[in-house]
């Protein structure tokens, strides 16, 4: 459970100032001295760590997907478990949705950070997902909870959904942005068009599918390329691809000056959450809601799309970045 940090830098203020005030006056230290003073220790006392929470003794396998946000916030897990007393067996970049799932229902891990649109409708086989997040999640806590024993624990602020972008030639012959619609049409207008995307979007229930329903448009297979996820927005970015499918808070969009094609909605919500074993979330479980919820709470899409293109875009550790926001955000020590 969490501290009183509030009672703690109260009675350390009190006790501060009545120790000054029975110092002798030959000490040399005056009125304001004493108020700096307090106010340093008030300042250390305020800051808020993950170390409140006590995970001594709980050994925890934390794993994540193989793009650079999954990695980052993995990394940031792995940090704050530990900086919670947690032995943290280190699993991060397992590889794509299906690798880690399993990995997670078999117990090779004991969490990963999963999106509540692919729980939904991958996980779960699901249709007709909300478009409210917290209804959403609710949902789908409700249901891996009871079919699978896989606890979802807290849902962040940013929506990482699935879209596209389109290269700059494109886009400037186009004279702007396209819409779904528009692109589609475009790409069954010009046969020598290509789309590239990565390998489990074509057939993922939340993936093309969805892009092709709603506009009437079926994109032919010879005009789908398939890259590794991080290749797409470079190779689109060199007009090597009309357009590429993308992850809408990568940081490479912005940095790579590519455009985003315009969603009307027909993309599914992807805010993410804690997937955590039952028997391992209830060895500790107001310290892994705690623990989580801290984490993910100040993380908006301009938050988490400026720490992915710290590693997409500029080259940085994905655990150095993690670590640069913990303690921005005073959850760990620096």
């Amino acid at each position: 459970m969490k501290k009183s940090m509030k009672n703690i830098v109260a009675l350390t203020g009190a006790t501060a100032l009545l120790a000054l005030a029975g110092c002798a006056t030959d000490a040399g230290e005056t009125d304001a001295d004493v108020a700096e003073t307090t106010d340093t220790e008030a300042t250390v006392e305020e800051v808020t760590t993950l170390a409140q929470y006590d995970l001594t003794g709980i050994d925890i396998a934390v794993g994540s997907k193989d793009f650079d946000e999954q990695l980052i916030l993995g990394e940031m897990m792995v940090l704050a478990f530990e900086e919670a007393g947690a032995t943290v067996d280190n699993k991060v970049n397992l590889g794509g949705t299906n690798i880690a799932r399993a990995a997670l229902e078999s117990g090779d891990i004991d969490i990963y950070m999963e999106y509540n649109g692919t729980g939904w409708t991958v996980h779960l086989g699901q249709e007709q997902p909300s478009f409210d997040p917290e209804e959403l999640t609710a949902g789908v806590r409700e249901m891996d909870l009871e079919k699978n024993g896989i606890v979802w624990v807290s849902r962040s602020p940013f929506n990482n959904t699935y879209g596209f972008t389109s290269s700059p030639e494109v886009t400037e012959a186009n004279g702007g942005a396209f819409s779904l619609q528009t692109m589609m049409e475009y790409v069954r207008d010009n046969p020598d068009a290509v789309v590239c995307m990565e390998s489990e979007f074509p057939s993922r229930p939340d993936g093309l599918i969805l892009t092709e329903e709603a506009t009437g448009i079926t994109l032919p297979v010879d005009q789908q390329l398939i890259l590794d996820t991080g290749i797409i927005y470079t190779e689109t970015a060199a007009n090597n691809c009309d357009f590429g499918e993308v992850f809408t808070t990568d940081g490479r969009i912005p940095a790579l000056n590519l455009t985003l094609v315009e969603d009307p909605g027909v993309n599914i919500l992807y805010n993410v959450s804690g997937t955590i074993r039952e028997d391992k979330y209830n060895e500790a479980p107001e310290a892994f809601d705690g623990i989580i919820e801290d984490v993910l709470a100040p993380l908006d899409e301009i938050r988490m799309a400026g720490l992915n293109a710290k590693v997409s875009a500029e080259g940085e550790e994905p655990v150095a970045v993690a670590s640069e926001y913990l303690i921005e955000e005073g959850l760990i020590s620096g």
